[in-house]
Order: structure tokens, then C-alpha cells, then sequence
């Protein structure tokens, strides 16, 4: 009986020892690497916006549909455009008619001109070809024109500059779209980081190159590998604000109280990411940095 109670006991003790270990050794691995909860995903967000103004009158998408860069979004009206083109295309062509016109006159002239310089004056020789050359210069501002006018009605369908989700999509047939006013936005799906906020005072321990685990609350059993980007240089302090007279609005601080400012360290992600994360803009994560 005394045995298997001393066995018990020893067994007792090796788990509880096995277990102190264990948690030391965590805890030891979280005091010497800088480790924080609050982190985030980011990724690039793009505000499309048209532009040219118009009556919104086709709508290829809806809300967080997934596309590709040069897919459809919305179309703007186009019957504005198509004209302002067929107007560019005659100013062209009469542009062109009448610098051929200018263009036989000048040589017509100029060959008299060099057979019998008494016969045309200096002066109607300088005319005709200022008058040539002002007729090219119609042919090359015409030409602008049209091409303005081409990409105004390619500019009237408006597409995805990169694949990722449309978001926040407010507005139906009928909208009146403004140019470069943002109507909808676009998540960049191969833009992806994650924003980690470190104490100050874990700073100095971190290095660009650094290798980092990202851990999303949405998937805290699959550790994301990382690597340290860059690190902020400066943040905005909420207490700068001019007060009344212009000088900086101070609270008081207290001395017994001294809260570390959080640094944003940028983290480049692993590619390809570990099979079924997802990941979203804004989700919560927790990053520790493992060093070189």
C-alpha cells in the first residue's frame, strides 16, 4: 500500500513538474520576444470613382461580389460621349480638308514666288505659310480632341483596376455619378499585411527581417508565418490638438501613471497563406516576433 501511494505521489509530482515546465517555458518565450494581442489585418482599399459625370445606367456587380482587374463594374451614360466623339471625328476632318487647302495655296505660292520673285510680295509668300502652318496646328488639336473625346466614352465604363471585393455598393440605376467623387470600394486581394501595435518599449527588440507568427482570432489554431517590414517612425498624439489660442492642448499627466505608446510595426504575410484562412480587412490578430 505504502508503494503504489509513493508511486501516486511521483507520478503526481512529474505531471505538476511536466506542467510547470511547460508553462515556464511559454511564458519565458513570451517575456524575451515581443509578443502583442493588439494587431490587425490591413490590405489596400481602393475608392472607385469615375471619371466622368453621368447617369449611372448599367450595374455589372453586387454587394462583396469577388472580380478581376478589367471587369465591368458600372457603365455611365454614353449617348453624351458617342456624340462628342462624332463631333471630334468632323472638327477632324475639316481640319484636315482645310489644311490641304492651305497647303496648295502655300506651294502655289512658293512657286511663283522662287520663279519670279517680283511677282508675289515677301509678305503674301510669309501669309500663306503662317496660314499652312496654323492649319496643321488645327489638324493636331483636332486629333487631340477625338482622342480626349475616345477616352471619355472608354472612361464611361468604369472597371476593376485589380482582382478583389466591391464593397459598400449605395447607389442603382438612375444614380447621377460625379467624376472622381468615390462610389464604391474595392479590396485588393494580393495586398494583404498585418499591422501589429507594439509597446515603446519593445522597439528597440524588434528589426526589419525579423520572422514573426501572426495568430487571427478567427483561426487561433493555425499560426500564420510573417516577416517584419517596417516600423512606424511616428504617431499622431490625441492630445497636440491646438487649443484656443493656437498653442498645443495638453491634458496633465499624472506621474504614478505612464502608459507606453503603441507602435505600428508592418508584417509581411507568408505566401501562400496555410490552407482554409481567410482573410478579411479589420480582423483581430495577436503577433509574436521570433527574431532572425
Amino acid at each position: 500500500m505504502m508503494v503504489k501511494n509513493s508511486i501516486k505521489i511521483v507520478l503526481t509530482l512529474l505531471v505538476v513538474s511536466s506542467a510547470l515546465y511547460f508553462g515556464y517555458q511559454k511564458v519565458e518565450k513570451y517575456l524575451k520576444n515581443p509578443w502583442t494581442r493588439d494587431a490587425q489585418v490591413r490590405t489596400q482599399v481602393i475608392q472607385v470613382a469615375p471619371r466622368v459625370s453621368g447617369m449611372v445606367t448599367k450595374i455589372y456587380i453586387h454587394d462583396n461580389q469577388f472580380v478581376h482587374k478589367g471587369d465591368k463594374l458600372f457603365e455611365i451614360d454614353k449617348s453624351k460621349y458617342k456624340l462628342k466623339v462624332l463631333q471630334a471625328e468632323a472638327r477632324l476632318k475639316r481640319s484636315k480638308e482645310a489644311s490641304k487647302g492651305a497647303k496648295i495655296e502655300y506651294e502655289r505660292v512658293q512657286k511663283i514666288y522662287n520663279r519670279d520673285r517680283g511677282a508675289v510680295s515677301q509678305k503674301d509668300l510669309t501669309r500663306n505659310q503662317v496660314s499652312y502652318y496654323k492649319s496643321l496646328a488645327d489638324v493636331e488639336s483636332a486629333t487631340e480632341s477625338l482622342h480626349v473625346a475616345k477616352l471619355n466614352l472608354e472612361w464611361a465604363t468604369i472597371r476593376a483596376s485589380v482582382d478583389g471585393w466591391v464593397s459598400n455598393i449605395n447607389f442603382q440605376l438612375g444614380t447621377q455619378a460625379v467624376a472622381n467623387k468615390p462610389i464604391l470600394a474595392l479590396v485588393d486581394k494580393n495586398s494583404f499585411w498585418v499591422f501589429g501595435f507594439f509597446k515603446e518599449s519593445s522597439i528597440p527588440q524588434i528589426a526589419i527581417g525579423d520572422d514573426a507568427i501572426v495568430t487571427l482570432m478567427a483561426y487561433p489554431e493555425i499560426p500564420i508565418k510573417a516577416k517584419v517590414e517596417s516600423i512606424a517612425w511616428g504617431i499622431s498624439h490625441s492630445d497636440a490638438n491646438p487649443g484656443s489660442n493656437l498653442l498645443p492642448k495638453v491634458k496633465p499627466v499624472f506621474a504614478w501613471i505612464r502608459l507606453a505608446q503603441r507602435i505600428p510595426v508592418k508584417l509581411k504575410l507568408q505566401t501562400p497563406l496555410p490552407q482554409g484562412v481567410v482573410l478579411r480587412y479589420g480582423m483581430s490578430a495577436s503577433v509574436m516576433i521570433k527574431g532572425k
